[in-house]
């Protein structure tokens, strides 16, 4: 009589499993299995990828300044009989074009001598590159549009180094900007070379302290400093026969060149 009870427990028990359990619908399944792997795109029809921007390898610019004449003239050993007065440029920019390579290193270590052939810290975080480029090129056309020289000529730099201040040093002991860069002149119409590239070193003493407390309050930041620098330091390599001649700034500057 137990074991008959038992088995009638057993019964009534599979009969509510039944009952509560889901009937899945069937009528929308489909008659064959879905296939596991990625669907492929029918003869005749290409899959369509999605498209990555491919970095340009360089922050990259140029500024064509307008001059009254703007028919080159070929350069030639002959400057035609023109006579240069000293402390004329035998150059007239046609262009400025500056390159700021993508394989220059970025440090934003905030330290008194970081490692990094870019550091600047007066613009935002961002790309680095593009705001040296744009620094660099708004020096370079304020310092060669007043150049009125007998052979016209188009400008291109290429930045090597552009090392600032970071915070620490900059509000304690200061230090140097160490900029060096290569510049060529080329024919604006044929664009062969007039000049072998050469590098120019453009060095500036960097406010530390009180000192850059009080330059800044004049409107004396770094950009305004860097950027005077260097319009000054081309208008003296493309006017004087000898070029621009580094200043020699102590212990700092050759530690800076380590």
């Amino acid at each position: 009589m137990k074991t008959l009870r038992m088995f009638l427990v057993a019964g009534l028990g599979l009969t509510v499993t039944a009952c509560t359990a889901v009937d899945v619908p069937t009528r929308n399944a489909p008659f064959e299995d879905l296939p596991n792997s990625t669907v492929s795109a029918p003869a005749g029809y290409d899959l369509i990828q999605p498209q990555v921007a491919a970095r340009p390898q360089a922050a990259t610019g140029q500024v064509v300044i307008p001059h009254e004449d703007i028919v080159a003239r070929a350069a030639t050993d002959d400057t035609g009989g023109l006579t240069i007065a000293p402390g004329q440029s035998p150059v007239q920019i046609n262009s400025v074009t500056v390159v700021v390579p993508r394989s220059l290193k970025v440090s934003e270590r905030n330290s008194y001598l970081p490692r990094g052939d870019i550091v600047w810290r007066e613009d935002p975080i961002g790309d680095r590159h593009a705001q040296v480029q744009k620094i660099v090129q708004d020096a370079m056309v304020r310092g060669v549009s007043p150049l009125n020289g007998p052979v016209k000529a188009d400008l291109e730099i290429v930045v090597k180094r552009f090392h600032a201040l970071t915070e620490k040093a900059r509000y304690t002991t200061g230090g140097i900007h160490a900029i060096t860069f290569d510049l060529v002149l080329k024919d604006p119409v044929t664009g062969q070379q007039l000049t072998q590239p050469r590098e120019v070193r453009a060095d500036l003493e960097a406010f530390g302290g009180q000192q850059a407390i009080n330059a800044e309050a004049r409107g004396q930041t770094q950009k305004v400093r860097i950027t005077g620098h260097l319009a000054e330091v081309i208008r003296q390599e493309l006017t004087n026969p000898e070029g621009y001649e580094n200043a020699s700034l102590g212990i700092i500057q050759v530690m800076n060149r380590l």
